[in-house]
C-alpha cells in the first residue's frame, strides 16, 4: 500500500492511531502529542539502562513507526538527568556470560535490529541528550538523525571497556560517518567519554542548550519539522541512508528519482499556490 492510498483509508489510520498510542513498555514511555512521538527511557534510578525487554520494545516500536503516517518526528530522551547507560551489567552481561553461541548471536542481531528499525522509520528521529549516553545509549543516539545535547552530556562508545570489539549494533559504519575515521578509532579502541564540547565540534551533536531548555528545544526543532512536508522528509531520510553505498551517477539517479515522485504529492502543488499567493504554505503529509 502507497503513502497515498494509506492516507486516504481513514479506518486504516484510525486503527494505527490507537495502535501506536497504546504502545506500553515496563522500561521506556511512549507518548503522542499531537504530530510528535515521545520516547523515555525511564529507570532513572540507575540512569537508564536498558533490558532484553526493553530493546525488543524500542525495536518493535519504530517497526511500528514505518507505517504511522500521522506522526511525523519522534523525540527520544531519558528521565532523572541522563539519557541511556546502556546495557545493564547485571541485567545483560551476566546472562549472556551464561549463553551459548546461537543464543548469543540472537540477541546481537536483536540489538542491531533496533539501530536498522530506527534507521527505515520515515519519521525523522531527535535525540534529547543529558548526561550519562553510553554504550548502547550512544548508538541510539547515533542511530538518530539529529542530537540536541547539553554541556553535561558524555557519550561513550565503551565496548571494549567490558571486553568486547567497538562494533556494535553498527557502530563502526555510523561512527566514522558522523565525526570522522581517525576521531571514531579513538573513541572505539578506548571506550573514553567523549565531552559535550568535542561532540559538537565533532559533528556529533547538532546543537548544546542548557538542562532545563533542552525539552523545550528539541521540541522547537521537532515541531518545525513536523510543519514541513512529511512525505518529502521521509524521503530525505531514506536517501541519506541508501546514498552512502552507492556512487555519484547512481545518487543522482536515485535524487531525480525521488524528487520526481515527490512532485506528485499534494505538498508540493500547496506550496506552490502558497507561493503565488503570497502565504505560508500548510503541508499535509500527502
Amino acid at each position: 500500500m502507497n503513502q497515498r492510498q494509506f492516507s486516504s483509508n481513514p479506518q486504516a489510520m484510525a486503527h494505527l492511531r490507537h495502535d501506536m498510542s497504546n504502545h506500553h513498555s515496563a522500561h521506556f514511555q511512549w507518548q503522542v502529542e499531537g504530530k510528535l512521538g515521545l520516547v523515555t527511557i525511564n529507570r532513572p534510578e540507575k540512569k537508564n539502562p536498558l533490558t532484553f525487554d526493553s530493546y525488543a520494545g524500542l525495536r518493535d516500536l519504530f517497526r511500528k513507526l514505518q507505517h504511522a503516517n500521522d506522526i511525523k518526528v519522534v523525540i527520544i530522551s531519558g528521565a532523572g538527568g541522563n539519557f541511556c547507560s546502556g546495557g545493564n551489567v547485571h541485567e545483560i552481561i551476566g546472562p549472556l556470560i551464561g549463553m551459548n553461541m546461537p543464543e548469543l548471536l540472537e540477541f546481537t542481531r536483536m540489538t542491531g535490529d533496533l539501530v536498522k528499525a530506527m534507521r527505515n522509520c520515515p519519521q525523522p528521529i531527535i535525540s534529547a541528550i543529558d548526561g550519562i549516553c553510553a554504550g548502547a545509549g550512544a548508538m541510539i543516539a547515533l542511530g538518530s538523525d539529529l542530537r540536541l545535547g547539553t554541556p553535561r552530556a558524555r557519550t561513550a562508545f565503551l565496548f571494549n571497556r567490558v571486553g568486547l570489539a567497538g562494533c556494535d549494533m553498527g557502530a563502526c559504519a555510523l561512527l566514522p560517518r558522523m565525526i570522522g575515521q581517525g576521531r571514531a578509532s579513538e573513541l572505539l579502541y578506548t571506550g573514553r567519554d567523549m565531552n559535550a564540547q568535542e561532540g559538537l565540534a565533532w559533528g556529533f551533536f547538532n546543537s548544546l542548550v542548557e538542562p532545563d531548555q533542552l525539552q523545550p528545544e528539541a521540541r522547537n526543532w521537532a515541531t518545525r519539522i513536523a510543519d514541513g512536508p512529511s512525505f518529502g522528509n521521509a524521503m530525505t531520510k531514506k536517501m541519506l541512508h541508501q546514498e552512502w553505498n552507492m556512487g555519484l551517477d547512481e545518487a543522482i539517479e536515485a535524487e531525480a528519482q525521488a524528487q520526481a515522485i515527490c512532485m506528485q504529492t499534494e505538498d508540493f502543488h500547496r506550496a506552490y499556490h502558497a507561493f503565488v499567493a503570497r502565504q505560508q504554505p500548510v503541508f499535509q503529509g500527502d
